[in-house]
């Protein structure tokens, strides 16, 4: 089973609290192979990670204080599968090897526990948004951080030559693909600094929006108005975020390459004043990138590290990325792996040979 990374175009902290998101599945991914063993134990091997895990089916075992660390994954996704009534009673031996860069801010923990997912249990898998939520609740299962829906939908259901905006407001998420302007490249550059969730103040800042939302009477930040949170830079930045979406899909269908490399530099700029997700090396990135001749940058993820995603003209893509990152190299000594990136089909739009 193999499940593609993700890049966020546009929407970032806004689906956790019920908004609109821009995200494209990439051309990077994570595969887990699954061959029954006869034996009542699951057992793991990853090809880029050290270690070997054997998780017993006959007891119950807390995912985090799993060894290796990795593994908490595939501890995680058993007790989430059986939790929804999904048993996972035979035992197999899982092969795990991917190409989505950890730390990254590209979805590697995500791609990770939907392909466990779908390989523990792809027999008896409920749809998209129940699959999706089903993921997400093996990777908090695995970290204890209570992140968003946005990355497992698009790594299920992304489409080629497309972003799919993803719509949070609703008891379950809507979406629809928005086709990519053929002539636009999507850069992807790491700041050289790996980013983690668990410990960053990614908690923190949720548990925030909330607090603003029941202070204002509301059950999300998604029904917010300007007007009332125009002083508070927290849920400004989650009310911007959400029209800034509506302006990007606009600007994708338009094919306007100009005003989707505005909005991502708006975005940028509120990521990191009103929300302070930022660092200094992802600000130095986008400045790279602005300067080398692209369109328009911003942090993708969380923030907190990880990577920069970019807009450039199609025929300029890899000159633009190649100054970028030579300009980044040279104003800060740090360099991450960087690529054009290509929208690829989710996990359950692709075929798999798995």
């Amino acid at each position: 089973m193999s499940v593609p990374g993700r890049v966020n175009l546009m929407g970032d902290h806004t689906d956790y609290n019920r908004g609109l998101v821009l995200p494209m599945a990439i051309d990077r991914w994570c595969e887990v192979v699954a061959t029954p063993n006869g034996e009542a134990v699951v057992r793991a091997r990853s090809a880029q990670l050290a270690g070997t895990a054997e998780i017993a089916l006959d007891r119950d075992l807390d995912p985090r204080v799993v060894e290796p660390a990795w593994a908490r994954f595939v501890a995680g996704t058993i007790a989430a599968l059986r939790a929804h009534g999904h048993p996972v009673d035979t035992g197999v031996d899982l092969s795990i090897s991917s190409t989505v860069p950890p730390g990254a801010g590209l979805s590697s923990s995500s791609a990770l526990s939907v392909a466990l997912t779908l390989a523990l249990g792809r027999d008896t898998l409920p749809d998209v948004v129940d699959l999706a939520q089903l993921a997400l609740d093996a990777e908090v299962r695995s970290t204890g951080v209570p992140g968003g829906l946005m990355d497992q939908i698009v790594v299920l259901a992304g489409r080629r030559d497309t972003a799919l905006v993803i719509d949070f407001a609703g008891e379950r998420a809507v979406s629809r693909p928005v086709a990519l302007p053929p002539n636009a490249a999507v850069l992807v550059a790491h700041c050289g600094k790996s980013r983690t969730l668990a410990g960053s103040a990614y908690a923190d800042r949720r548990a925030e929006c909330e607090a603003i939302a029941a202070q204002l009477g509301l059950a999300s930040l998604r029904e917010a108005s300007m007007e009332r949170v125009r002083d508070d830079p927290r849920a400004r930045h989650v009310v911007t975020e959400n029209a800034r979406v509506v302006a990007m899909v606009d600007a994708c269908e338009a094919g306007d390459i100009a005003r989707m490399g505005e909005l991502m530099l708006d975005s940028h700029a509120s990521l990191r004043d009103d929300f302070e997700v930022s660092t200094p090396e992802l600000d130095a990135l986008v400045a790279a990138f602005v300067s080398a001749g692209a369109s328009g940058a911003r942090l993708t993820g969380a923030g907190f590290g990880g990577c920069v995603v970019a807009i450039a003209a199609q025929d300029q893509a890899e000159a633009v990325l190649a100054e970028a990152t030579n300009r980044y190299r040279n104003a800060t000594g740090q360099e991450g792996t960087s690529f054009v990136a290509q929208s690829v089909d989710g996990a359950l739009i692709a075929p798999s040979e798995s």
